[in-house]
C-alpha cells in the first residue's frame, strides 16, 4: 500500500481558505512610517502582528498593470508538480494589494506609487568570480532558461503570510550558465539606485541604497530558490519586484530581493541592506525560525493575509527537508 507523508508545509484541505474571502475588502491601515530621530533605527510599515485582511476597495486592472514585453508569450508556464500545498492560494487582488517595497512606500500599498517605474529595458550585470563577466538584458535571460511555475508560501518577517505561484527558473540552473570561480562562495545581490522612480531613495536618505541581499553558494544553488520572472501565470507586476526577482521561501520575505540589477559572486559574505540599517533585528541569514523571536514580536505564529487566520509558525516555513542539512553543517 502506498501512503502519501504529508510534507510540514501542507495544510489539511478542509482548512484552505476560499479565495473569495479575500475579495471586496475595504481599507483599515493607511501607510506608516517609523523613523528615529537618531538617525539610524527607522523601520517603517511595519504591521504587527494581528491587523490584516482589510483592504481598501480597488479595481483589478488597476492593481494588477502586468508589463507587456517581448517574452510575455512564455506565460503562463507549466507548474512543476513537485511544488505543491494543501491550501488555497491568496487572490492575486490581495496579493497585489499588500507589499513590502520600502523604495517606494512605507506602507503596503506599493501599487500606488510604481508608475513611474520603467521595466524595459533592463540589464542585469554578472560580476565577480565569474569565468566572464558581462552584463544581459533581461529578455536575453528569460529566454536562456527554462521557466516553470511553483506554488510557495511566503512568511513576512512581520509575521504575516500568503501562498503564491511564482513563475521563474532554479537559481542554481543560472549559476550553473554563469560557470563561477571555485573561489565564489557568496553572491551578493543589488537592486536599482533610481530617486527619479523610487521616492524613499530619497526622503530615506540614511538608509543605504541601493538595496542589496546575499545568500551563500549553498544556498543560491539549493533547489528551492528561484529567480523570479512572473506570478499568477503571468509577468511580475512592479510592486511584485518586475521584471526579476529572488524568491528564497524558507526565509523570511525581506531576503528576496526585487528588481535585480546587479549578480555580483565573491569570497566575503556580503553586507545586506537590514542587517546593515539594525543588526540586532536582523541577521544575514533570516532563516524563519518560530523559536527565535524578533526584539519587539514574537514569530511563533503568522497571520494569513485576508482572513486574520492565525497559525504556527513552522521551522524553516516548512522546508526544512531542503534546507536542514545546509545548516547542519555549517556548524
Amino acid at each position: 500500500m502506498h501512503i502519501k507523508k504529508k510534507r510540514p508545509w501542507e495544510i489539511p484541505e478542509q482548512e484552505a481558505t476560499p479565495e473569495a474571502v479575500y475579495m471586496g475588502r475595504r481599507r483599515f491601515l493607511k501607510d506608516l512610517g517609523y523613523m528615529s530621530a537618531a538617525g539610524g533605527l527607522f523601520l517603517s510599515g511595519l504591521e504587527f502582528n494581528g491587523i490584516f485582511g482589510v483592504f481598501e476597495d480597488a479595481k483589478k486592472e488597476d492593481v494588477i498593470k502586468v508589463p507587456s514585453t517581448p517574452t510575455s508569450h512564455l506565460y503562463p508556464a507549466k507548474r512543476n508538480p513537485e511544488f505543491k500545498l494543501d491550501r488555497a492560494l491568496t487572490d492575486e487582488l490581495v496579493a497585489g494589494k499588500y507589499n513590502n517595497y520600502y523604495e517606494f512606500s512605507a506602507g503596503k500599498s506599493v501599487w500606488k506609487h510604481v508608475d513611474k517605474m520603467q521595466v524595459r529595458p533592463w540589464t542585469i550585470e554578472v560580476a565577480g568570480l565569474v569565468a566572464k563577466p558581462r552584463t544581459y538584458d533581461i529578455d536575453e535571460i528569460v529566454r536562456m532558461m527554462q521557466l516553470e511555475e511553483r506554488l510557495y508560501r511566503l512568511r513576512c518577517v512581520e509575521a504575516w503570510a500568503m501562498a503564491v505561484p511564482w513563475t521563474g527558473f532554479p537559481m542554481r540552473d543560472f549559476v550553473k550558465k554563469m560557470n563561477p570561480l571555485s573561489s565564489a562562495k557568496f553572491i551578493r545581490m543589488q537592486t536599482f539606485m533610481k530617486p527619479e522612480w523610487a521616492p524613499n531613495q530619497k526622503l530615506r536618505f540614511w538608509q543605504p541604497w541601493p538595496y542589496e541581499e546575499g545568500l551563500t553558494m549553498a544556498e543560491a544553488t539549493n533547489e528551492l530558490t528561484m529567480l523570479v520572472t512572473g506570478i499568477y501565470g503571468h509577468e511580475l507586476p512592479k510592486q511584485h519586484g518586475a521584471p526579476i526577482r529572488l524568491i528564497t521561501p524558507w526565509k523570511y520575505g525581506f531576503k528576496s530581493i526585487k528588481s535585480i540589477v546587479r549578480i555580483e559572486f565573491t569570497d566575503r559574505q556580503p553586507a545586506t541592506f537590514w542587517n546593515t540599517v539594525a543588526p540586532d533585528e536582523y541577521d544575514f541569514f533570516a532563516n524563519v525560525n518560530p523559536n527565535v523571536p524578533h526584539p519587539r514580536w514574537s514569530q511563533k505564529t503568522e497571520k494569513i493575509i485576508g482572513t486574520n487566520e492565525e497559525r504556527q509558525t513552522i521551522l524553516y516555513n516548512g522546508y526544512g527537508e531542503y534546507v536542514g542539512d545546509i545548516y547542519r553543517k555549517a556548524g
